[in-house]
C-alpha cells in the first residue's frame, strides 16, 4: 500500500497524488494536519526517507522560527517532537511505498519509488 502525507491546500501535495492516481494508484492518504504523526511515525518516516528530522523540517514557517528550531543544540529527538507537536512543520508530500519514501518535490522525485 502506497502512502502519501498530504496537504491539499498544497500544489506540489495535489501534483503528487495526480500523479499517482494517473499511475492507476489509489494511495493511501495521510491529511497528516488533521491527523498528526506520532513521534514513533516520524521516526519510521526518517528511517523510510533515509534522512534527518532536520532534513524534513519547514524551515520557512512562522512555528519554526517561534519555536526557535534553527537551534544547533535541539537534539533529534526535540525536533521530531516539535513536527508531532506541530505537523505543519512536516516538510510535504512524503510518499512512501513499503520501505522506500520519498519527499515528492519535485514531483518527479515519486517515481523512484514506484
Amino acid at each position: 500500500m502506497i502512502k502519501i502525507y498530504h496537504n491539499p491546500r498544497c500544489t506540489k501535495s495535489r501534483q503528487a497524488l495526480e500523479l499517482l492516481q494517473k499511475k492507476g494508484i489509489t494511495p493511501q492518504v495521510i491529511l497528516y494536519l488533521e491527523q498528526a504523526p506520532t513521534k514513533t511515525e516520524i521516526k519510521d518516516i526518517l528511517s523510510k526517507l533515509k534522512l534527518s528530522a532536520r532534513d524534513i523540517i519547514r524551515k520557512n514557517e512562522d512555528e519554526f522560527k517561534e519555536q526557535n528550531l534553527a537551534d544547533k543544540t535541539l537534539s533529534e529527538e526535540d525536533l521530531i517532537a516539535a513536527i508531532a507537536k506541530t505537523p505543519k512543520l512536516l516538510e510535504r508530500p512524503i510518499v512512501i511505498n513499503g520501505n522506500k519514501a520519498c519527499i515528492g518535490r519535485p514531483t518527479e522525485n515519486i517515481l523512484e519509488i514506484l
